[in-house]
C-alpha cells in the first residue's frame, strides 16, 4: 500500500488579514516557527510511513512560483504541482489529486490542508 498525500494549498488569503493577503495567503506565511504552514505540512510527511509517495500539491495558478520555491527550499520534489485556474473548494481539488493517483492501484489518498498547525507530530 502506498500513501499519496494531497497537499491542499489553495485559499484566497482573506481570513487572516492584514498578515494574509490575496497574493500571499496564510499557508505561505511562517506563522508558527521558521517554516511556512505549507513547509510544515510537507515536512509532516517525513516518517509518516515507509511507503509514502512524493506529494501532490494543489494550489492556485497565482501562487505556483511561491509554492514551488517553498517546496524546493525543503529539497522535496513533489509528484506534481496541480494548478487550479480558479479556486472551487476542497472537493474539486481532491478530485484532481485522485485523478493523478489512478495509476497507483493500492494507493490511499490522504488530504492534507496546508493551513493547519499541528504541534504534536508523533500523534499525527
Amino acid at each position: 500500500m502506498t500513501i499519496q498525500a494531497a497537499v491542499l494549498c489553495g485559499g484566497s488569503g482573506t481570513r487572516l488579514w492584514p498578515l494574509s493577503r490575496e497574493q500571499h495567503p496564510k499557508q505561505l506565511l511562517a506563522l508558527h516557527g521558521n517554516q511556512t504552514l505549507l513547509q510544515d505540512t510537507v515536512c509532516r510527511l517525513d516518517g509518516l510511513a515507509q511507503h509514502t509517495a512524493r506529494p501532490i500539491i494543489l494550489c492556485n495558478e497565482e501562487h505556483r512560483f511561491l509554492v514551488a520555491e517553498q517546496v524546493r527550499a525543503l529539497n522535496v520534489r513533489p509528484r506534481a504541482i496541480v494548478l487550479e485556474p480558479r479556486g472551487k473548494g476542497t472537493a474539486p481539488a481532491l478530485t484532481l489529486a485522485a485523478l493523478h493517483t489512478l495509476s497507483e492501484n493500492d494507493a490511499v489518498l490522504v488530504a492534507m490542508p496546508s493551513d493547519h498547525v499541528i504541534t504534536d507530530r508523533s500523534a499525527f
